[in-house]
């Protein structure tokens, strides 16, 4: 059931307009049904149908049917004089930039004014229009329609379903480019990621860095406590250090001196590590991964086996990326 805010309505400051809008919607309504039966009535069965039936309802309605047209300008003639009384006011509030610009923006308000035909069906798009600008300014709201839930849930299947085959259809085409061996992939890391590999080395220096920073530097106590005790345990489960200890007098000491160093060049090491991480020095280390997985593209090209391994890689994500796609997920929203 649609329902008005009448609280938006009395405060909004274009009231005058609304309720012209509700008396525009009225009069097109009573129209398309005016024109509607006046078509069905056009047919000789029906009007031979009503005469046998209701011929007092024939007779009234033919002559009204004989001067269509008269009546349906009526119709036309408000709906141009309220066409043309919006176009004042647009053009006395400035509302487009040029007086001209408003019947070609209202294009829809124009056509269905043609008393030509078909035409005259176009009318409904000025409903449509009337109703959405109602619903965009919350004096009424559409959404909570029955009607409006069952065309919004077909709506959204058809275009899954049509966004689905168009996206299953891409990637299938990709695909056969890659197993065609494409050039777009050399052409992506030849012409757009080769060209800027010191760029993505500086990039990724530097977010290792604040990483290790803001990772490492505040936990460094608790990262070694840890690694000592790692070792530790490591070494106290190692078989042939274990046996130190049943020398005379000095085994016991030896054993605990070597745990102990080995524990503190462990976590040194590591400390070491992340340190150089957390500053400037790991580019030489950094750039080194990027040379490695950007090489140059002569390396690129002596490497057929590796190019092959990733274009399976490409493909397997490809097949992974279309089964995802073939779900349909309006299905689930079906009572």
């Amino acid at each position: 059931m649609l329902h008005i805010n009448r609280e938006n309505l009395k405060s909004s400051h274009q009231l005058i307009w609304f309720i012209i809008d509700f008396l525009m919607l009225g009069l097109l309504i009573l129209n398309l049904a005016f024109i509607i039966w006046d078509s069905i009535y056009n047919f000789v069965a029906i009007q031979n149908l009503l005469k046998e039936h209701t011929p007092a309802l024939q007779s009234a309605y033919h002559p009204i049917h004989e001067r269509f047209i008269f009546y349906d300008m009526i119709f036309v003639t408000i709906f141009l004089t309220e066409f043309f009384v919006r176009w004042g006011y647009a053009i006395k509030a400035s509302v487009y930039d040029r007086w001209y610009f408003y019947p070609f923006i209202h294009w829809y308000d124009l056509v269905g004014c043609i008393p030509v035909g078909s035409l005259r069906f176009l009318r409904i798009l000025r409903v449509i229009s009337i109703i959405y600008r109602l619903h965009q300014y919350r004096i009424i709201d559409i959404t909570s329609t029955k009607i409006y839930r069952f065309v919004n849930f077909y709506y959204e299947a058809f275009m899954e379903e049509l966004s689905d085959r168009i996206v299953l259809k891409v990637l299938t085409g990709v695909q056969d480019e890659v197993r065609r061996g494409s050039p777009l992939f050399d052409r992506i890391q030849k012409d757009i990621l080769y060209p800027r590999r010191d760029m993505l080395s500086d990039w990724i220096s530097q977010r290792v860095a604040e990483a290790a920073q803001e990772g490492y530097v505040p936990n460094r106590g608790a990262l070694r406590n840890y690694l000592e005790g790692r070792v530790d345990h490591a070494l106290k489960q190692n078989l042939e250090l274990s046996r130190l200890k049943y020398l005379p007098v000095v085994g016991p000491t030896i054993q605990e001196t070597l745990e102990d160093a080995v524990g503190d060049i462990v976590a040194n090491v590591i400390h070491q590590i992340l340190e150089d991480l957390a500053s400037s020095s790991n580019h030489a280390f950094i750039e080194d991964i990027v040379n490695v997985f950007l090489p140059s593209p002569d390396q690129v090209a002596a490497d057929e086996t590796q190019n092959q391994a990733l274009i399976d890689l490409i493909i397997e994500i490809l097949d992974a990326i279309k089964g995802q796609v073939k779900v349909k997920h309006w299905r689930a929203q079906l009572p």
